[in-house]
């Protein structure tokens, strides 16, 4: 347990509201905030970022298609003159149930009801080396790292005279056969096509393969079986190799062993192929299940605890045919989180709490230009109509006018180029950096350097 008697959290304050505190800005954590403004709560809004991310979009960020400002919005600004709303940007460290406090990398601070939303982070089963050589895809900046990641291979590959080592540079290994690895291989096999030779004369693309690997015995297994089909239909066209129940034992940082023994060769391993919640200390004792997912009831409610809930992939909640929880996608956490609201907000009010129940609107992926699937109730569908719709509802999900402005036009200029602008490397120069730091430290102990 951390000291009790740490600081609090400065200028938030105590002004005899019940205090909601939040503890996550994604799609969840954030649709309640929004939903809480303007009411007579005050709201404490938690997160290790000082933004909003758009996770569907990552693909795009990594393959540069768009610009990583287009798909994260501060949160600071969302809640510009919202008075009942406080934001900060902390580590969450520990939860303390019986006085109903947390403790966070800025201090402590009391709550009256706890919302927790952190969502999950990338699971690699307990495989040390992925782990420490493998590309994970579940934040902005890992986005950006494996656009950093490809571009550095191919100024590499560049320089070799060998064509099998210019093809472990060129070559671009993906695992897991959700959204995530089944919309970033058309992503790559579409750069491989059209914009990649143009950059790099030089190489010959005929060495270079994009490769998906899923576990399985389908790709997008939360969807039809004729969606998963026609996906892998759709890759393979592009020229994406998939190989299904194929089941990714070791990766070196240049080979890939699969569990039947058959290897590949990449610079390049993105992994894909499971999600994990972290623990929170003192509340995953008590609460956690499978995948570190904390188990609640009806109304969200953690399971043994009071006044804590947890909303979005981090909830474990059974109902009807979801006896296993439901799936960890964005549309869950958003309706949980306008339940929930709705309740703290009839708590107020005097009336009763309604029970959650999920209502599947269906699931999309896109695979590549005028390419998607669509399991959507009562239709479904593929191809040019899939992409459309595709296209429109994660423009509309977007925070923020001039971000959609922008994504928009990047999209249309994408489109009809077949070309995306922002193949930039920029990489920080950690040394710089240091030394500039050193030498203001001694120029302000008055050590004077040349």
């Amino acid at each position: 347990m951390l000291e009790k008697n740490m600081d609090t959290i400065k200028h938030i304050p105590e002004n005899g509201k019940i205090r909601i505190v939040i503890v996550g800005g994604g799609f969840a954590g954030l649709k309640l905030a929004r939903q809480l403004v303007k009411t007579k709560y005050q709201v404490v809004l938690i997160d290790k970022n000082n933004f909003h991310q758009f996770q569907p979009l990552f693909y795009q960020v990594a393959t540069s298609g768009l610009e990583p400002s287009s798909i994260a919005f501060p949160l600071r600004k969302i809640f510009q003159k919202k008075k009942n709303v406080h934001f900060r940007m902390a580590d969450l460290l520990e939860v303390n149930t019986n006085i109903q406090e947390i403790y966070t990398s800025l201090g402590s601070l009391k709550y009256d009801h706890l919302v927790l939303a952190t969502g999950v982070d990338t699971n690699y089963f307990g495989n040390k080396n992925i782990e420490e050589f493998g590309i994970p895809m579940k934040s902005v900046s890992e986005a950006i790292f494996l656009r950093n990641s490809i571009l550095r291979n191919y100024e590499k590959a560049l320089n070799e005279s060998d064509p099998q080592k210019a093809a472990n540079y060129m070559n671009i290994v993906l695992v897991g056969g959700g959204p995530t690895g089944v919309e970033l291989a058309g992503a790559l096999a579409e750069m491989k096509n059209d914009i990649l030779p143009k950059d790099y004369p030089e190489l010959d693309f005929s060495l270079m393969n994009v490769y998906l690997f899923e576990a399985s015995n389908r790709l997008l297994s939360g969807m039809s079986e004729k969606a998963s089909a026609k996906a892998k239909t759709y890759l393979e066209k592009l020229g994406v190799i998939v190989k299904t129940e194929a089941k990714v034992a070791d990766y070196d940082g240049l080979k890939i062993s699969l569990a039947d023994g058959e290897e590949f060769f990449s610079y390049a391993l993105v992994w894909a192929a499971g999600v994990v919640a972290n623990p929170i200390k003192g509340i995953s004792e008590l609460a956690a299940t499978r995948g570190g997912r904390l188990r609640v009831d009806r109304y969200n409610k953690i399971n043994g605890l009071n006044n804590v809930y947890a909303i979005g992939d981090l909830a474990m909640q059974q109902e009807g045919e979801f006896q296993n929880g439901h799936p960890q996608v964005a549309q869950v956490g958003l309706q949980q989180a306008s339940v929930l609201g709705k309740n703290l907000i009839n708590s107020q009010q005097g009336k009763k709490w309604k029970a959650f129940h999920y209502k599947d609107r269906g699931s999309l992926a896109t695979i590549g230009r005028n390419l998607a699937v669509a399991d959507l109730p009562g239709i479904k569908t593929q191809g040019f109509l899939a992409w459309i719709l595709w296209l429109f509802v994660h423009l509309m999900a977007i925070v923020g006018v001039k971000n959609r402005f922008f994504i928009l036009v990047n999209w249309v200029w994408n489109y009809w180029t077949s070309d995306q602008s922002l193949r930039v490397l920029i990489r920080p120069n950690k040394r710089s950096f240091t030394d500039r730091a050193s030498k203001k430290q001694q120029e302000k102990n008055g050590v004077c350097m040349n």
